[in-house]
């Protein structure tokens, strides 16, 4: 389909996720922007009521708390942070609601933290909390527990978490509203420099400059932007990006910020947690010949094509399939324990059966339970 025409699908989506930054909800003073707050509820209720759902993912508190305690910027040290976020996470919400409830629409807010996605029961019932509330008419509105949060548990920004989120809930599109109208081919603020209008693949992003750094209220950068577009785009989910002000026509599927079209196909929500979510506990080394049969897409990991085993895991932890050379090329759920692996190292399921036992001659991970990992390649300033 022409990328024009999947666009305007975008009006009439039945699910999508709507993601909005600090930088886009906050002024300068570091207090929260009610009017732009208002402004995207508008959008979202008007969404609403002709029958469509949608998620909200919001950023914003902890910048909307700097401005009741009064600090000058964004708190470096995790504790200050987690104390700003305290404070305005309740801010933030109760404006959500405040403004929502003028539209007769009631929200239901989803905190969460990475561990929330990296263990496969705490990710069953994220999903199924927010299903509930799609079934009850409600607008989920979800960001990441910063008040909480430690920095090996965060997502690391709420664009990750909304392209997570889109997954979780098989969102038909993702929308990612920031304080730039779209993608450049270079730093927006260089002369010469032009929005890309659609991304319809990854050699469509060769040569690209993008900043890694995001704002002064704000975590996430342009990369960490393109790295989540890459987790939604990969599992058949298209992302628009665009400025805050473009919301309704972006959501409206006209031709504003960049279009992401997606570059793999719907995948079970086992495999997309395997492939995003899993936090893994350890990596399995293969010899080139298991490489090839694993990035053959159809292949079963074998004893006979394991070399090595790095960490502590055990059976049914997700862990990272690594070539010889270090270089990661799939995730998947193990069939063993690390402890047990190494006595299998290259034997066949023959020999393993008569050396070990019967059970020890099946699969190290069967490939329902694989997922490839693309290899990501930006220039980044």
């Amino acid at each position: 389909m022409h990328p024009i025409a999947a666009r305007a699908q975008l009006s009439t989506a039945h699910r999508i996720v709507v993601k909005i930054g600090s930088s886009s909800l906050t002024g300068a003073d570091g207090h929260l922007n009610l009017d732009a707050l208002r402004k995207l509820v508008q959008v979202i209720a008007d969404r609403h009521e002709s029958g469509l759902q949608t998620l909200l993912v919001t950023s914003g508190a902890v910048a909307a708390g700097i401005g009741p305690l009064g600090l000058p910027s964004r708190p470096r040290d995790v504790a200050t942070a987690q104390a700003a976020a305290s404070v305005g996470q309740g801010m933030l919400v109760a404006r959500y609601a405040e403004a929502f409830a003028d539209r007769s629409i009631t929200v239901g807010q989803i905190l969460l933290t990475a561990e929330d996605t990296v263990r496969r029961t705490r990710y069953k019932n994220a999903q199924r909390s927010l299903e509930r509330l799609f079934r009850l008419g409600v607008v989920p509105i979800v960001n990441e527990n910063d008040a909480v949060v430690t920095d090996e548990l965060r997502f690391g920004d709420n664009d990750r978490l909304a392209a997570l989120v889109a997954q979780l809930v098989g969102a038909d599109a993702l929308v990612l509203l920031t304080d730039v109208d779209g993608l450049y081919d270079g730093p927006p603020t260089r002369e010469g420099t032009r929005r890309i209008s659609e991304v319809l693949g990854p050699s469509d992003l060769e040569g690209i400059e993008v900043s890694g750094r995001g704002s002064d209220v704000g975590t996430g950068g342009m990369l960490t932007k393109l790295e989540s577009v890459s987790i939604a785009t990969g599992s058949g989910i298209p992302v628009v990006l665009t400025k805050a002000d473009n919301a309704r026509p972006a959501i409206a599927g006209e031709r504003v910020g960049t279009w992401f079209a997606p570059t793999g196909k719907r995948a079970s929500r086992k495999r997309l947690w395997i492939a995003h979510a899993a936090r893994v506990q350890g990596k399995i080394v293969l010899d080139d010949g298991a490489v090839d049969a694993v990035l053959g897409g159809r292949a079963s990991l074998l004893a006979a094509g394991i070399v090595g085993v790095e960490g502590e895991f055990v059976a049914g932890d997700p862990v990272e399939l690594v070539s010889k050379s270090g270089s990661v090329i799939a995730r998947g759920l193990t069939g063993f324990d690390a402890v047990e692996i190494p006595d299998m190292l290259g034997q066949s399921s023959r020999a393993l059966r008569e050396s070990l036992g019967s059970g020890y001659d099946r699969e190290v991970i069967h490939r329902d339970d694989l997922v490839l990992v693309r290899p990501k390649g930006l220039r980044v300033s």
